[in-house]
């Protein structure tokens, strides 16, 4: 009994953070292969190939299979608390073929037990704070005055943790050759580092809250600067992320200073967001300082402190602040209104109006954080999970059971009852009517409800779980997915429709049902499956239901 209460809070835990040939081959689709014959070989790194300039000096990537890979430039600089400033310039060409350094993270903490390690493959690289501020690039075709769609992905591990490179379906080589779209994928500061604020502790620290974001912004423009050298359109810019990278997607819709460098915009797990109270987020700032036995003259030492010295004291101010009463997220960092960088919050008329014309998909996986599997009703008759649901939901059971029924008539196992997702969907649902309410750019929703086959089908359409198909990568981690044929094949069609979204603002595309935009009327949600099919309101009896309860608390 004490393994299985120990899996289940490791299970929760990790689904929460819980991540060519030459000029003319390098322009054709991966799916090609322009190596496929015979004493070919399908990689080129040399002095001669896939050298590009930017604005801080050329750097040199190497091309694969028809895709140019560059990866670790830096994009910004940046003092700790402070906010980021452009690179440094380099004489000569920079070498730019292995990821760059990430920003730290309490790894300890993100080490799960060994069936979700050998699902998610985990890569936790190596770590530096002075030195994290760097982006990786993949593309079709450089230096060819081409405007292939910009497609930047935001990585998950809410505000604390994560990497451009911690999962092996991050890698952006198959979705850019195979849609012929330019990926970008980036390294930001994180957890206190990147949202400590200290505000009322200096003013040389008054945008320190937020600067984790800032940076995010930074590589925003530096893809408005550079990425067209790399064959990108800064026109056309898709910004998409899972998780907390969903979450960062939202932040900057609502953020000023990221308006135009960004024109699409693809949330994935990620509910909706709400900014943190600076009242609140001060206090966590002058907590830190009492945690460490400095006083307010003595703030200049704060840029000394060992990283792990730092983030321990964090830690413990945030559960001192929480202590007293105040209300601070379940996972401690995020973005703050602090009236500059975020001056509003979702919601709010001004702020709504800032990402108006942003044409949204959003989305989430039918059993984010599933637990059965944890549980005795994992494989248990539907009377026995019904037995287990009249814990939660008392007299409305039955009104559940049916309402489950109605929504997902072909579900594959009556735990499916427990694992159904009520923590992203009605975030989700809730972000995407704030969004229709301003009658702007159209929102196109979406529920990935395909199950996994892998350890006796545990994992079901659990979160992450849908980046693969995306970044078509089921190759890269046949430990999540089992790499079924019906996995590779859906695959295609949601790599494609990904693209699609990012070529026009539209999903539709030959390969998927005809989708129709989102309303608070009509819920148009098309569910991805090995047969796809657009379903309207499909859940909101269960939503209702769900809501009216007190369900049981997963973290």
């Amino acid at each position: 009994m004490k393994r299985k209460s120990s899996k289940l809070l490791y299970i929760l835990a990790a689904s929460i953070i819980l991540l060519a040939s030459c000029q003319n081959a390098g322009n054709q689709k991966a799916n090609s292969d322009p190596y496929a014959k015979p004493g070919s070989h399908p990689m080129i790194a040399n002095s001669e190939t896939a050298q590009v300039p930017t604005e801080s000096g050329d750097v040199i990537g190497y091309l694969h299979k028809g895709v140019y890979n560059y990866k670790g430039i830096p994009y910004a600089k940046a003092e700790r608390f402070m906010p980021p400033q452009k690179p440094d310039s380099w004489e000569g060409v920079r070498s730019s073929r292995s990821y760059g350094p990430v920003c730290p993270i309490d790894v300890a903490s993100m080490i799960f037990y060994d069936e979700m390690e050998f699902a998610q493959q985990h890569n936790f690289w190596f770590m530096k704070e002075d030195d994290c501020l760097n982006l990786n690039v993949w593309t079709p075709g450089i230096n060819d005055s081409k405007k292939r769609p910009v497609m930047v992905w935001l990585h998950g591990g809410g505000y604390f943790a994560g990497s451009s490179c911690e999962l092996p379906t991050y890698d952006g080589e198959s979705l850019s050759g195979g849609e012929d779209v330019v990926v970008v994928s980036l390294n930001h500061r994180l957890n206190v580092l990147g949202f400590l604020d200290l505000s009322a502790v200096d003013d040389q620290y008054a945008q320190s809250a937020n600067v984790g974001m800032m940076d995010i912004v930074m590589a925003l423009e530096w893809v408005q600067n550079n990425i067209s050298n790399f064959g990108g359109d800064p026109g056309n810019v898709t910004i998409f992320g899972q998780s907390g990278g969903a979450g960062k997607v939202a932040t900057l819709m609502y953020a000023p200073s990221a308006k135009g460098l960004f024109h699409k915009a693809i949330m994935q797990s990620g509910g909706g967001p709400t900014f943190a109270d600076k009242n609140v987020t001060q206090k966590v700032g002058l907590a830190v300082l009492e945690v460490l036995g400095l006083s307010k003259t003595e703030t200049e030492k704060l840029k000394d402190i060992p990283y792990d010295e730092l983030l321990a004291a964090g830690t413990q101010a945030i559960d001192m602040v929480r202590a007293s009463g105040e209300k601070i997220g379940r996972l401690g960092w995020g973005p703050v209104q602090d009236g500059v960088f975020l001056p509003y919050q979702p919601g709010d008329s001004e702020g709504d109006l800032i990402s108006k014309d942003v044409p949204l998909m959003i989305g989430t996986t039918r059993t984010e954080f599933g637990m059965s599997s944890m549980t005795p009703y994992f494989k248990g008759t539907k009377e026995e999970v019904t037995e287990y649901l009249g814990t939660i939901y008392k007299d409305k059971t039955d009104a559940f059971v049916a309402a489950y029924d109605k929504a997902y008539p072909d579900t594959k196992m009556p735990s499916d009852m427990i694992d159904v997702d009520f923590m992203m969907r009605p975030g989700s649902v809730n972000f995407a009517n704030i969004k229709n309410d301003v009658e702007g750019a159209p929102t196109y929703m979406y529920l990935f409800s395909w199950d996994s086959p892998v350890l006796d089908g545990m994992l079901k359409a659990a979160h992450c779980m849908e980046i693969a198909f995306v970044f078509n990568n089921i190759h890269r981690n046949e430990e999540y997915n089992g790499g079924t044929p019906e996995a590779y094949a859906l695959a295609e069609k949601l790599s494609k429709t990904w693209a699609v979204f990012a070529h026009s603002g539209n999903p539709n595309n030959d390969l998927m049902p005809s989708w129709e935009p989102y309303t608070e009327q009509e819920g148009a949600t098309m569910i991805m499956d090995n047969v796809s099919v657009l379903k309207y309101h499909h859940d909101k009896e269960l939503l209702e239901i769900a809501s009216s309860v007190e369900l049981p608390s997963l973290f």
